[in-house]
């Protein structure tokens, strides 16, 4: 089970939206950050990742947490609904898009710094806006970071990525599988 998905929220773009600039996204992920991580933490879970992107259905405000013994989808639904209003808010230049609180799953995404160290010795998949050595995938154990370069061991070479150059990067097949299907005993009874 993925997550939930804040329908109530969800707001449509024409189909002819046009893409934020890498600068404005990081903007936006910055600032949601900044109001989502309090809450987070207030309700014992870590905010892992937070992703605002462009998608066939519209924009797409996504944030992964995750929390000591699994995030259940009612920490999900929970921490959507305290959010969607403060960020309605506190974003009211954005325009349309749609809320989705997650947990990492098996592929958690890596997004601090500090998680290059923390999952140090795993397989990951980091893509790169730009090209190194012709290419932008590059699969191989984390390493960990060092004055801004994560690196990668890839078989018998070692390849070392400028933190700010990376557009994504996730563990592969991390063993988790999301959601807990959990629901408290309130919601299910009604």
């Amino acid at each position: 089970m993925k997550g939930h998905k804040n329908k109530a929220k969800s707001k449509r773009l024409p189909s002819a939206a046009v893409r934020l600039s890498r600068k404005r996204t990081a903007e936006i992920t910055g600032q949601v950050r900044l109001l989502a991580e309090p809450v987070c933490t207030a309700k014992g879970m870590e905010l892992v990742h937070v992703e605002f992107q462009s998608e066939a259905r519209g924009r797409i405000l996504r944030l992964y947490i995750d929390k000591t013994g699994g995030v259940t989808l009612n920490d999900c639904a929970d921490l959507s609904r305290q959010l969607s209003d403060l960020l309605d808010v506190s974003l009211d230049d954005l325009g349309s898009y749609s809320l989705e609180v997650s947990s990492p799953g098996a592929e958690r995404p890596l997004g601090k710094v500090s998680d290059f160290d923390r999952f140090s010795g795993q397989t990951v998949k980091i893509r790169t806006f730009e090209p190194i050595n012709d290419q932008k995938n590059f699969t191989g154990v984390l390493t960990g970071i060092s004055e801004g370069l994560v690196t990668l061991s890839m078989g018998e070479k070692t390849m070392a990525i400028p933190y700010d150059g990376i557009n994504k990067a996730r563990l592969v097949n991390h063993g988790e599988d999301g959601c807990l299907s959990q629901i408290s005993n309130a919601s299910s009874s009604k």
